[in-house]
């Protein structure tokens, strides 16, 4: 199972930007795909978006997808989620997770928690108003 450590979070005021990074166990991620989601206290778990790692297809939540970018760098080691225009409603704790696996219809399974096999521990984005 790989390990996933996230980093970059933090506190930025609104209108500001953040990003956000994921690397998986510091060697090259050879598995199908990685997400990012984030949970706000009180709230489920909430899918933010994710990328194939083989062609690097995204997907986005699509309320998100105007301000939030995901990536990934060539070594395939880390992933990248570069986050504009942020706002108050995007506090949250913000997670990376993996598959190894490829799945059918990726742009709806992909946006699943639990197709997921490993997972961070979060990082902390505060936007304050």
């Amino acid at each position: 199972q790989v390990q996933l450590v996230e980093s970059g979070g933090g506190l930025v005021q609104a209108g500001g930007s953040l990003k956000l990074s994921c690397t998986a166990s510091g060697r090259a991620f050879s598995g199908y795909a990685m997400g990012w989601f984030r949970q706000a206290p009180g709230k489920e778990r909430e899918f933010v978006a994710a990328i194939r790692w083989s062609d690097s297809i995204t997907y986005y939540a699509d309320s998100l997808k105007d301000r939030f970018a995901i990536s990934r760098d060539s070594s395939k080691t880390t992933m990248f989620l570069e986050m504009n225009n942020l706002e108050p409603d995007d506090s949250a704790l913000y997670y990376c997770a993996a598959r190894q696996n490829r799945i059918a219809s990726p742009s709806y399974y992909l946006r699943q928690a639990y197709q997921y096999y490993s997972w961070g521990q979060g990082t902390q984005v505060t936007v304050s108003s």
